[in-house]
Parts: structure tokens; sequence; C-alpha cells
């Protein structure tokens, strides 16, 4: 590449990203993560969050944090074989994996660790709007990649019934589809899975502190106990803090700690992370009424949203996707309702398919009913100069 080249290769990329309405900009939260944030000096509403409990700044896990960080330093040293299996790290897991009711649970440092990790040591099947990290995971598996349509079990049992000669076989699938707010067919996959002797892993990323009555996520949803046989979950949406999980067997436990490679050559997570985590699993222990409100004020706006006119899907979750198709009209009306006094993000190529860019609005149990009212406000006089 010639020196002219280069000096204009970044500046042109930056240019055509602008032009095709796909450029993107980080803005700063200044302060805590909240219901309300300050954003360039301005407060406005957060909708645009996966804090779906409103535990990131919560009290008690700050505390935790801290204590955490006092009894055990800021960092862990190593990776989980090396020197940085910490006492933290045991204690977590244990009670994750009591919150799963499953034998054991293996920590890792995010969802994109846990998923490309497990995902890679297997040959899989997956949802066709699975999330990257499940993505790439197939992708790094040494295995043969199926994917089949979305929520489609006629399309999942045609591979599955192509692939009855292959000795084993990995069904992924996410439980909550992060950009679509939808919830997976997960007792048909898992009759499926069972049918045709195959593993099911679901990424319960976006279903836990959301699904099931004591917000256990999309096992404890359907009542199916026993039945899945890998459960990945985030500590760093609902539970406030950060890093990730996988649930199973304890021979499941054994076999990634030997075979998964974001595990093996990454460093562990910080014990103030793990301290903080722990206190969020008490505080949803005791307080399932958190995940009760999250479900009622998604609900209140949802059908606030639908009153006002917007195509918003019917659902269950606090993921509301507002598809306006036009990257640069869903960026335009991004910026309007920061105007307003409202943060929600859009959503664009590539991490959704080209024409469905949206708004993805996603609620808070720490919302009050004044601030949904006023983010239904600020929604019916934008849709008045853009789309209603």
């Amino acid at each position: 590449m010639g020196q002219a080249m280069k000096d204009t290769f970044f500046q042109d990329e930056i240019d055509d990203l602008k032009k095709r309405g796909l450029y993107r900009e980080l803005r700063t939260v200044e302060g805590e993560q909240d219901s309300s944030v300050v954003i360039n000096g301005k407060r406005v509403l957060m909708f645009s969050s996966n804090n779906y409990l409103g535990l990131a700044n919560h009290p008690v896990l700050k505390k935790a944090s801290m204590d955490a960080a006092s009894r055990y330093g800021t960092g862990s040293g190593g990776s989980r074989l090396i020197s940085g299996n910490m006492e933290v790290h045991r204690t977590l897991e244990k009670e994750l994996a009591l919150f799963k009711r499953t034998e054991g649970a293996l920590l890792f440092s995010s969802g994109y660790h846990a998923n490309v990790g497990t995902i890679s040591a297997f040959a899989g099947e997956g949802d066709e709007l699975n999330h990257a990290s499940i993505v790439d995971g197939c992708r790094l598996s040494k295995g043969e990649v199926r994917v089949y349509k979305h929520a489609d079990m006629n399309s999942l049992e045609e591979i599955l019934r192509r692939s009855s000669m292959s000795k084993k076989r990995l069904i992924v699938t996410d439980s909550v589809f992060s950009m679509d707010g939808d919830i997976a067919p997960l007792p048909d996959i898992v009759d499926l899975a069972e049918k045709y002797s195959a593993l099911v892993m679901v990424d319960d990323a976006h279903g836990t502190g959301v699904l099931g009555k004591k917000g256990k996520g999309a096992v404890e949803h359907f009542g199916l106990e026993g039945r899945v046989d890998i459960q990945m979950g985030t500590l760093g949406k609902a539970l406030g803090s950060f890093g990730a999980y996988i649930a199973g067997s304890e021979e499941l436990i054994h076999y990634l700690v030997n075979k998964a490679r974001s595990l093996l050559y990454t460093t562990a997570l910080p014990p103030s992370v793990c301290g903080s985590a722990l206190a969020a699993l008490k505080i949803l222990g005791e307080r399932p009424e958190l995940v009760s409100q999250l479900r009622n004020n998604a609900a209140y706006f949802r059908e606030g949203m639908r009153g006002l006119g917007y195509l918003i899907p019917e659902g269950e979750t606090p993921i509301l996707p507002l598809i306006l198709g036009d990257p640069s009209m869903t960026m335009d009306m991004t910026r309007s309702l920061f105007d307003e006094g409202i943060y929600v993000q859009g959503i664009r190529s590539p991490t959704v398919p080209d024409g469905t860019s949206r708004l993805r609005i996603t609620l808070m149990a720490t919302h009050t009913v004044e601030q949904l009212d006023f983010g239904l406000r600020a929604f019916e006089k934008i849709g008045k100069e853009w789309i209603l």
C-alpha cells in the first residue's frame, strides 16, 4: 500500500460509513448507570441499557465490590489455571450453581468469552439471529456448522434429520434475542434435541434476571430444569456487575476447564467484580419483586407505544424494537429524542440485517411511572414529526 493510499484509507472508510448512515460515535455517561443519566452535560432518561434490574449502582453492590477488593486485592494475577483461581471465584461459582440449580458453574471474563470458549469445543446448529459471540464460537469450532431459520422448528428438525450420522450435535440458541426481544421456543428445541440425541446450549444473557418468577432465566420460565445441558448467563446485565458463566453438569465444567481456550488464556475476573455479583444474586433471591416490576414497566410502556400508533411487537421482555428500516432516519430520530431528554440508541447493520435499522428501547425495573410517561410524551412528539 503506497503512502498516499495509507494517508487516505481511514478517512475514505469513515466518509463511506457516514454516507451510508452507519458511522458510530461513543457517548460518555457522566456518573452512575441509572434510570436517568448525564450525557454530554445533559440529563436524559436511559432507555438504552441492559441494567434491567437497576442494580449497577446499588449501594449494596458497591460496598460488596469495595469489600472484596479490600480483602482480595484489585486483580487476580493470572488465568484460572495458572494463579488466578481465587477463593472468591469458587464462592461465586457455587452460588451460581445453586441459582441455576445445576451441578456446577464456571466463570468466564465475559459473555463473549463464555460463548466462544464453549461452542468452539463443540460442533453446532444455531438460530440465524443468535448473538455475534455464538456465531463466532461456531466459526471457531472444528465441526460442521448449520444455521436454522429464526425460531423455525421445521428448519431445525430438517437439519437434525440430515445430520443423524454425526457423533455429537449441539443446538445453540439465545433465550431472549437481544435485538428483537422475542423468546426462543425452548420447549420445542429441547423436545427435538431429545428426539435426535443432541445437546442444547442456551445463551441466557438477556434472560437472567428477566425470565422466570425468580429471574433465574429461560429454564425456570419454561419449567425445563434438568433438560438443558448448557446454560450461559452474564453478570453484567440484570445482575449489574461484569463477567459471565456456564452452568451445567460437573462433567461439562471439567471438560471446559480443559478445553475452553478463552478460559485457559484469559486473566480471571477481578475480585471486586465477583463481590458485586455475589451481592446481586443475594438481592435477587431476596427481592423477586424486582423481576415483576421490570415486567410491569415493559408491559406499560409497550402498551403506551402501541396506543400511540407505533408498530411495537407484542412480547414479555423489556426489549422493545421499533424497526424503521433506514439507518439515517434511525439516527436522526435518535438525536431528536435526545433533544427531548430521552437516550435510546439506534441499531444498524451489521448488528442487525440491512433494511431493519431500529431503535432498541429497553426498560428497567427502576423506571418510575412518571419517567415512563415522560418517555411516551417524547415519542408522541417525535412521532408526529417523523413517522406517525
